[in-house]
């Protein structure tokens, strides 16, 4: 069979404070293009559904809506998986009636042992979970860490397997060796986080969700699909898309990227540039920008100036340092500020404004609250 690879939609998430519905809601029209376009079999999507447990309203309807179009009117199945932003008692509202319509959202650790057998494949949908849900599932007060959990769990699948099928395992989690960018939250507690690759070579192929990169790991029978969209500066030169699997003859991928309704860009000018018609009329300015400032001068009101062309800028940094930089930070390690006026300073240095009466109250209470932690020490 023919299934595509997807995970980490977090429906609902903002980068650095911009809206991302409707990039998602563009990537998510994308994916359903080309399982049209593939004729794929089914859709698997492993985890982070939405990028909080309380998702919003707004976040709801568009994750309702992208099921409707794929699931009900184009009628592919879906497998899917709860992932470690998502709340699985919340998310599976509604999954005993799902499975009508070929929508198994599986959230719960029991149900992995229930494979969906499709085609020539075995799929086990393996959700995100703590090691506690292991201990309690099979009786055993000796599994404390998440690899011990995997252990068991990985035994209990490979009984269950039918050996004139492929087997697939959808699921969640970070594999020891993997590398991370700085949109993915730390799911780990001390050394819980990593799951030895060595524990899927039984699989014909693992779909991974968690980690945001599709290169994070390198490994022959196991793959992150990564992120739809760029979450963080970090991934500014990861490519996206999805994985589309084939089952036979024998288990081969291909990636398929996607095109953003938003790109996410790095630009690197002058200020006198950067406002120039000349210049910003041959980039596109909706994109997501980190702004690499050449000059060393302090520019007044740079940032409003800059917005005013450029609505979605991420970041700005000096290359250079701006002039008279170094003095300005011996001034501030001779001078004896006391917190208060430590953090303004600080404030006023990165967004050249002043704190408001609200922001000033508010670091007072903070630091008062600080203050009597210490004393209770």
């Amino acid at each position: 069979m023919r299934f595509l690879h997807t995970a980490d939609w977090h429906i609902g998430k903002k980068l650095h404070g911009y809206d991302l519905l409707e990039d998602q809601k563009k990537s998510m029209k994308d994916i359903l293009a080309i399982a049209q376009d593939e004729k794929v079999d089914a859709i698997v999507i492993a985890g982070d559904l939405y990028d909080r447990s309380v998702p919003s309203v707004e976040a709801v309807e568009v994750f309702n809506q992208q099921i409707i179009e794929m699931n009900l009117e184009a009628k592919f199945p879906i497998l899917a998986i709860s992932g470690n932003h998502d709340s699985s008692t919340r998310l599976e509202a509604g999954a005993p009636w799902f499975s009508q319509t070929n929508f198994h959202l599986y959230t719960r650790l029991e149900q992995a042992f229930t494979p969906i057998e499709w085609e020539d494949t075995q799929f086990f949908l393996l959700p995100y979970f703590e090691p506690i849900a292991a201990r309690l599932y099979f009786e055993d007060e000796s599994i404390r860490t998440l690899q011990q959990a995997m252990e068991r769990v990985i035994a209990a699948m490979k009984e269950l397997f039918s050996p004139d099928k492929k087997q697939v395992l959808v699921s969640h989690f970070f594999v020891a060796g993997s590398e991370k960018s700085d949109s993915e939250t730390k799911i780990e507690v001390g050394g819980l986080d990593g799951v030895p690759g060595s524990l899927l070579t039984d699989f014909d192929y693992v779909a991974l969700g968690h980690l945001h990169g599709k290169d994070a790991l390198h490994q022959e029978n196991a793959r992150y699909s990564g992120s739809p969209l760029k979450f963080s500066l970090s991934e500014l030169n990861q490519e996206k898309g999805v994985w589309l699997i084939e089952t036979e003859p024998t288990v081969s991928y291909r990636f398929v990227p996607l095109t953003p309704l938003h790109e996410m860009v790095a630009v690197t000018a002058e200020f006198n540039e950067l406002i120039s018609p000349d210049f910003y009329q041959n980039i596109e300015r909706e994109d997501y920008l980190q702004i690499r400032l050449l000059d060393r001068a302090i520019i007044p009101n740079m940032m409003n100036q800059l917005r005013q062309i450029y609505p979605h800028i991420l970041s700005v940094e000096r290359v250079n340092g701006r002039e008279e930089g170094s003095k300005r930070q011996t001034n501030l390690q001779q001078k004896k500020l006391n917190p208060s006026e430590l953090i303004a300073t600080f404030f006023e240095e990165m967004t050249e404004e002043q704190l408001t009466d609200q922001q000033q109250v508010w670091v007072a209470e903070a630091l008062q609250n600080l203050n009597e932690l210490e004393r209770r020490k």
